[in-house]
């Protein structure tokens, strides 16, 4: 019985989908996370405790705990897990990504280095710490600009700016986010002491998801955001596969992709890339160690229906997945948006939305009483609508529609300092 070990911040959608999958295919699978005593041993075995965000803490400490138990493959769920994966990976000499490339996926500066070093097109970009003075700084930046937190992820602390005003204002909003936010500071990444200004790129944004083979890439997803993605904010909304785009554009993708993954040095394992399009071709944002995030990876399925999340676990303990195709129906997920912030009370209209024709699942995960908080701040969402058709466009109106039907009651909290506005 092969043994995998699956390192993942969280307990939620994904690990329950691997622990399913394990058990179907005779897996013996064990769980590596800051988080293992909600679950309560729930496959079995003893969960390995780490704590993410300090790395040559966490695998000396993870060395430890695993003591004489070896394991032929490992996985991870989120990008710091990534990282203690790979070095736990090297440590057993487990094929999976190297771990100076699964650094680079989850630093923006180190990236964009590596990309730029391959030829390929990204925005003009600079790094500068918190400490630096932010009118300074806002002299130096081309307009109209982004700024982005170095190592987080979903658009979290993305903001454009138009001008030197605005750039002010983001700068300090970022500050802000990364200096006070508790999960940020227990993380204690060095990213965090960082901003990156990078020069914005128009166009259509694509996210693609693949898997690699010993350096050997395959893309299994292209996915469209028909949503125009222009700031000052960056939350994403919809995504549909298969992509609308021609096939000279995906090939376009596919290429800049293969490529990405190639200067970034990554070797065995599933990555996750965004990219934007327009008339000067394919723009390389960035690259993830991993596969799609949360809920999301339901809009995907294989063959009769193989969770993504099962590709992944056949390939990390060595099955040959090259059949495993997406399924025919076009498919699609619409994260929910946060609208504004506040308490969360209910929603309405949730049996409305599931009647759509078209929809597979509505999904809420917010909870009575969790304070939200929308982006930029914020990192997640209400919940998921998740539907398939015929063709991409059928997908993106079922999902538009049945976002249509649902209504949420969100009261204003007290106490709370409101942020500074974006004209």
């Amino acid at each position: 019985m092969p043994r995998l070990l699956l390192f993942a911040a969280t307990t939620g959608y994904q690990i329950r989908v691997f622990a399913e999958a394990a058990r179907r295919l005779g897996v013996d699978l064990t769980l590596a996370t800051d988080r293992c005593h909600v679950l309560e041993d729930p496959w079995g075995d003893r969960a390995v405790p780490v704590r993410f965000g300090n790395v040559p803490g966490a695998l000396a400490a993870c060395l430890d705990a695993i003591g004489d138990r070896r394991f032929d493959a490992v996985a991870a769920v989120g990008d710091a897990p990534a990282v203690l994966a790979a070095d736990v990976a090297g440590a057993f000499d487990i094929p999976f990504h190297p771990p100076a490339a699964v650094r680079a996926c989850h630093d923006k500066y180190l990236a964009r280095q590596l990309f730029q070093a391959a030829g390929l097109r990204v925005p003009q970009f600079f790094r500068v710490a918190l400490t630096e003075n932010p009118d300074a700084i806002a002299r130096r930046a081309p307009y109209p600009c982004v700024l982005k937190p170095l190592g987080l992820s979903a658009s979290r602390g993305v903001i454009r700016a138009n001008h030197p005003d605005e750039f002010r204002t983001a700068f300090a909003r970022i500050k802000a986010l990364l200096e006070r936010t508790p999960d940020i500071r227990m993380a204690g990444e060095n990213q965090s002491h960082y901003v990156q200004v990078e020069a914005y790129i128009p166009g259509r944004e694509f996210a693609v998801e693949g898997i690699l083979t010993r350096g050997a890439p395959r893309i299994l997803a292209i996915f469209d955001k028909p949503d125009a993605l222009e700031g000052p904010f960056f939350e994403e909304t919809i995504y549909v596969t298969p992509s609308r785009e021609s096939a000279a554009a995906q090939r376009g993708m596919r290429e800049t992709v293969e490529r990405a993954v190639r200067a970034l040095g990554l070797y065995h394992g599933p990555f996750h890339a965004e990219l934007r399009l327009n008339e000067s071709g394919v723009w390389m944002l960035e690259m993830a160690a991993r596969p799609i995030g949360g809920l999301c990876s339901k809009a995907l399925r294989f063959g009769t229906g193989i969770p993504l999340e099962e590709v992944v676990l056949r390939h990390a303990v060595g099955e040959d997945v090259a059949a495993l195709h997406p399924a025919d129906a076009a498919s699609g997920v619409m994260m929910i948006p946060i609208p504004r912030g506040g308490v969360y009370e209910d929603a309405a209209g949730l049996d409305a939305a599931r009647a759509v024709e078209g929809v597979d699942d509505v999904v809420i995960t917010a909870k009575a009483g969790q304070m939200l908080a929308p982006l930029p701040e914020g990192a997640s969402y209400l919940g998921f609508i998740f539907a398939r058709g015929g063709d991409p466009a059928a997908v993106e109106r079922t999902l538009r529609l049945a976002h249509a039907k649902l209504s949420f009651r969100i009261a204003r909290a007290l106490h709370t300092l409101e942020p500074a506005p974006f004209t």
